[in-house]
């Protein structure tokens, strides 16, 4: 047995005594739906570790999915549902079948016509197991709003279905932010948050046409301000300072030094 096997061997027999005679009270108390929401949990804390570029925090991180998801597998052996070789033969199956470009003879000319053939995989399969349904059926309904929404623009732009130039799309997020100016004009608050919604909803397209995901942009903006806030608080710490107690055009001042500091520091010292 190579060590990856083994490995994996024992994270099962960890599982297996967590769940038998003697084992964890909690563990025998999961259920398949009681796990989802620590699977999310420990789903995000991987991405933050990931985005963090730290190394040491991500391969924990990973085992910690990789636990639950075993976990969910065994649970789901243990009711005759389906075994973890069942997993992975059908997950093997449905990558080598959407990706006869690779492991067939099918030749596409760009990742658009890529896309598009993943597509119209996707779909037959859904027409053999008698699911044809909806283009955008299969997004989960849980996404958050922001990832939703590239996720709704890809799916979009597979189907043939975006403006077909940058300057487009461009024009048409000018376009809503101008309908949003009027709208706060008007004082409509629901108009307002209406054609915010719109705005935004274009803005995730720009970037998705330049590789840009929305959500991890924001997220590193996110991380970017509280690094620079944080190191502000600690400056005006240093200096006897209480930041309630100051104007903003000190704040400002505080915020550039922190700014400039974190810019210079090393990269693994700051993420800002």
């Amino acid at each position: 047995m190579d060590a990856d096997a083994l490995s994996l061997s024992r994270i099962q027999e960890v599982i297996d005594a967590l769940l038998g005679p003697g084992g964890c009270p909690w563990d025998k108390k999961q259920t398949p739906q009681s796990l989802c929401d620590y699977i999310i949990e420990e789903a995000f804390e991987l991405v933050s570790a990931i985005r963090a570029e730290d190394p040491a925090e991500t391969c924990e991180e990973l085992g910690d999915v990789l636990f639950l998801l075993l976990f969910q597998a065994t649970l789901a052996n243990r009711a005759g549902q389906f075994e973890l070789k069942d997993v992975v033969a059908q997950n093997v199956a449905k990558m080598i079948r959407r990706h006869p470009h690779v492991f067939g003879d099918t030749v596409v000319a760009n990742q658009e016509e890529l896309l598009r053939n993943w597509e119209r995989i996707k779909r037959g399969e859904k027409a053999g197991n008698g699911k044809l349904n909806g283009a955008f059926d299969s997004l989960p309904v849980g996404l958050p709003p922001l990832l939703k929404a590239y996720r709704v623009h890809s799916k979009a732009a597979r189907l043939g279905f975006t403006w077909e130039k940058d300057e487009d799309a461009r024009a048409q997020f000018d376009a809503e932010w101008r309908e949003f100016e009027e709208a706060c004009q008007g004082g409509d608050e629901k108009r307002m948050e209406e054609e915010f919604g719109d705005a935004l909803f274009t803005m995730v397209e720009l970037g998705r046409r330049r590789g840009i995901k929305a959500n991890a942009a924001l997220d590193f903006a996110n991380i970017k301000f509280l690094t620079r806030y944080e190191r502000m608080e600690e400056l005006a710490r240093e200096r006897g300072l209480d930041l309630l107690d100051m104007g903003l055009e000190d704040k400002n001042l505080l915020w550039a030094e922190a700014k400039a500091q974190l810019a210079a520091a090393p990269k693994d010292a700051s993420k800002a």
